[in-house]
């Protein structure tokens, strides 16, 4: 019998695929232990809610996008470059052959009128990337108010690459957001 660390990854893990492929209200807890292979009397002791298992696969997911978009980011030199790797680390995700959108706007289109803690998993989500791209815009040199409206491509470009069926949204975002900086750079004294 695996220990309860193992357990939850193997759920986490289970529920993410399923959870990303078909949506959460889709799949049956019973589909989570089928593809976990971990009893449903065992998954309730780990999660006891369905809610606490979404909230748990948003947290790990979080955690691959953080460290997506560290990466990209640490790979350019400049400022300016890390902040435009945001949409290359965007390109390459969409290129994903089971790319299906952003999981946290795909969840909260599906249970924003359901779980706080869903709600609240999922907004500080991208509270935490709003507050990453400021950052970045804020090293570039650029005005505070540029942030916002990188963060609104970035998420822009998830939403219609998922619609759209293409990587093409990522490029779009990346040369709007370039020409949003380059102006801001050259007004700012």
């Amino acid at each position: 019998m695996i220990d309860d660390t193992a357990a939850r990854a193997q759920l986490i893990d289970a529920a993410d695929r399923l959870f990303y492929a078909r949506g959460v209200q889709a799949v049956g807890m019973d589909a989570v232990r089928a593809e976990a292979g971990v009893s449903l009397k065992r998954i309730y002791a780990l999660f006891p809610s369905k809610d606490d298992l979404v909230v748990a696969v948003l947290r790990q997911r979080r955690e691959v996008w953080n460290a997506g978009i560290a990466a990209s980011a640490e790979a350019a030199g400049t400022a300016r470059e890390k902040l435009l790797a945001v949409f290359d680390f965007l390109d390459a995700w969409f290129r994903e052959p089971d790319f299906r959108g952003c999981a946290f706007i795909n969840v909260y289109g599906e249970l924003s009128g359901g779980s706080a803690e869903v709600r609240r998993t999922v907004r500080e989500q991208k509270e935490a990337f709003g507050a990453y791209v400021a950052g970045l815009v804020r090293d570039a040199g650029a005005p505070e108010s540029l942030g916002p409206q990188i963060a609104i491509l970035a998420e822009g470009a998830q939403t219609t690459a998922a619609i759209a069926g293409g990587p093409e949204a990522a490029a779009q975002a990346k040369a709007a957001a370039a020409v949003l900086l380059d102006a801001a750079l050259a007004n700012t004294p």
